[in-house]
């Protein structure tokens, strides 16, 4: 799963992702940047 690093400022394949639900109920991926190690998250589609 790719995702932008913010600290790198460019996208990326995360590393240790797992899909997380938030609080509003939509679905997520977190991870990790597999150069920096800054969290890296990224919102999923509803369907």
């Amino acid at each position: 799963m790719d995702a932008y690093c913010v600290k790198c400022k460019c996208k990326k394949e995360m590393k240790d992702a797992e899909k997380v639900t938030m609080k509003n109920g939509r679905n997520a991926m977190k991870g990790k940047c597999p150069d920096c190690g800054t969290g890296m998250y990224r919102i999923l589609s509803k369907a």
